[in-house]
């Protein structure tokens, strides 16, 4: 193959890969194998995960388990949806425009907003979108980056900003908040970025420092990783954000492995030619009928690259769908009751957990999902809880493990899924292993 395309060796194919991006060497991978052999050992490493319904599951830190209705997979698998591509042409495409259409409706009322996009890729690149968004508006190139916002959502914002050229301020993270974000605004900062709940579960209202933002011609950005919490509590909207960045996983998409998932992104109407991604709009024919056409896609497949408000060159067309036929199932009623037995749930285990000896509540105003104290390093005691079958949830120091202030830090996050008997599994083997 090769000598067909005229090259010496595959190390040449990647030459426009920068050298600090290539391995050293071969990735240690058994040689060349028959079909059979390859699935043989890929289904024996796959026996091996413990997957989220099999045992007690308590893991969330920006990715959450929720029952997804059967309608969901049936309905996203009609050929129609299962196989359609990007609609640039609208008359031919009304069915893909008008559910995009409809998921818009949906995010822009979840969030409090005027306006929202045809999706994008996923929470943390949203993210980054806001960030560059708000450099645009506002004509500034520094972002202030919230503690409390997830590690991952940031490392996408600290790339992109390497790359495009803007500058970050982060606040370090720390589970009891107590950040003054309002003091490191400015005149040169474009936006804040904080998230709600923020990464240890914690929600707070956001009003006052929106005004601040307000008062020194930035923006503020609110981050929501867990969009099922809006069905409970205040939408960024009435809080005085200028743009929501959003990870809409927990609506009609399972966890996967981590993906893929569909990225939420809301923001004022005045803003609205600054947004990256497609915006579908309604529209009439001559006869008067309802249609719908992209009224809006400012992005490098449609105009010049350089002219374009982002270069993600797709949308999460598929998960979006999952996600606009879940919340239409739900309705407003079943969406807030959804999102009051998530509360109910996790409350009722703090309870239980602040019953074992040496454990501790981090945080007394969250979602469904919080942070507790161990009287030991937190990742030792998940490792022994999976031992045991319990996803006892997801150890701080994962993210930050130069930080031993954080060792003892674990989030837990219960769900709708989450039964008396799982909990009751948590509690007796934290009692067994945690002390």
């Amino acid at each position: 193959m090769l000598e067909a395309i005229g090259v010496d060796s595959i190390d040449e194919l990647f030459a426009d890969v920068p050298k600090a991006a290539r391995l050293a060497g071969p990735v240690g991978l058994p040689g060349a194998a028959g079909e059979i052999e390859v699935e043989r050992a890929i289904s024996r490493m796959a026996a091996r995960n413990l997957t989220a319904g099999s045992v007690p599951f308590f893991i969330g830190a920006g990715a959450y388990r929720h029952h997804i209705p059967a309608a969901v997979d049936h309905l996203i698998q009609r050929g129609e949806f299962l196989t359609s591509y990007t609609p640039y042409q609208p008359e031919v495409s009304q069915g893909t425009l008008q559910y995009l259409f409809e998921f818009q409706t949906q995010v822009a009322l979840l969030t409090g907003m005027e306006v929202a996009n045809a999706s994008l890729y996923d929470g943390a690149t949203a993210c980054a979108e806001a960030v560059m968004m708000a450099n645009r508006v506002t004509g500034r190139r520094r972002a202030v980056l919230s503690g409390g916002l997830h590690p991952h959502y940031r490392e996408v914002c600290e790339t992109y900003a390497r790359f495009v050229g803007f500058e970050l301020s982060a606040g370090e993270s720390a589970p009891a908040g107590g950040e003054d974000l309002a003091g490191l605004v400015n005149h040169g900062t474009s936006c804040v970025v904080v998230q709600n709940p923020d990464f240890y579960g914690e929600v707070r209202d956001h009003s006052g420092l929106a005004q601040s933002c307000r008062d020194a011609g930035a923006l503020l950005v609110i981050v929501v990783t867990e969009i099922l919490s809006l069905g409970a509590i205040r939408p960024p909207g009435e809080m005085g954000a200028d743009i929501v960045a959003a990870e809409g996983q927990s609506l009609g998409n399972a966890l996967n492995f981590g993906g893929p998932y569909v990225g939420l992104f809301a923001t004022r109407d005045k803003f609205v030619r600054q947004m990256p991604g497609r915006l579908v709009g309604q529209t009439f024919d001559v006869d008067g009928r309802r249609g719908w056409v992209l009224t809006l896609s400012t992005r490098e497949q449609h105009i010049r690259r350089e002219r374009a408000t982002s270069n993600i060159c797709t949308n999460s067309g598929l998960c979006a769908l999952a996600f606009t036929i879940h919340l239409a199932l739900l309705g407003e009623a079943g969406l807030t009751r959804l999102a009051r037995l998530n509360h109910a749930t996790s409350v009722d285990l703090a309870g239980r957990l602040e019953q074992v000896p040496g454990v501790r509540l981090v945080n007394r105003c969250f979602f469904n999902e919080f942070a507790v104290r161990l009287p030991r390093p937190a990742a030792g005691v998940v490792e022994a809880l999976a031992a045991k079958g319990i996803l006892a949830g997801v150890p701080v120091s994962r993210f930050s493990p130069d930080r031993e202030e954080l060792a003892d830090l674990l989030l837990i996050a219960a769900t709708e899924m989450t039964t008396r008997e799982d909990m009751s599994a948590l509690e007796q083997g934290l009692r067994e292993v945690a002390s």
